[in-house]
């Protein structure tokens, strides 16, 4: 099962701004897996004139992980996540390096010359906000009805 972009953008991810009231709340990027499966997440975001890619966050069925913590100091960043139990994917037209084991990549030019893989990562606005979540959703499965 490979989730496109399209759908990914419509129906499987939840992008919700955490509010708070309180001055001293804790900011952060925060993805949440909402799945019965383990996920595996990297993420891609500008640090000063370059990219870097980092991964992987593994996390269990129905869990959350702070992924950048503190106050967010870009409005876009790049998520790529990977369903382990039912072989799926969350991704994007965003095109980064990747690879198979823990990594933390400077650059996301010529990816496959270097070394690593190039993988489509799906784009999230935060509007500038200081704190953001990510909810990794299930899929609505197309072609069943409800009673």
């Amino acid at each position: 099962m490979k989730f496109s972009a399209s759908a990914a953008a419509a129906i499987i991810i939840s992008l919700v701004f955490i509010a708070s009231s309180s001055s001293d709340a804790k900011a952060d990027l925060r993805l949440c897996n909402k799945t019965e499966s383990q996920v595996g997440v990297a993420i891609g975001y500008r640090e000063k004139a370059d990219w870097v890619t980092e991964g992987w966050w593994n996390l269990p069925a129905n869990s959350c992980e702070t992924l950048v913590p503190g106050r967010l100091v870009s409005r876009y960043y790049y998520i790529y996540a990977v369903d382990y139990d039912q072989f799926g994917e969350w991704g994007g037209r965003a095109y980064m390096c990747t690879r198979e084991k823990e990594f933390t990549i400077q650059g996301i030019e010529d990816c496959v010359a270097r070394g690593y893989e190039r993988t489509g990562f799906f784009e999230i606005d935060t509007g500038e906000q200081s704190s953001w979540t990510v909810q990794l959703t299930e899929p609505v499965q197309e072609g069943t009805g409800g009673r």
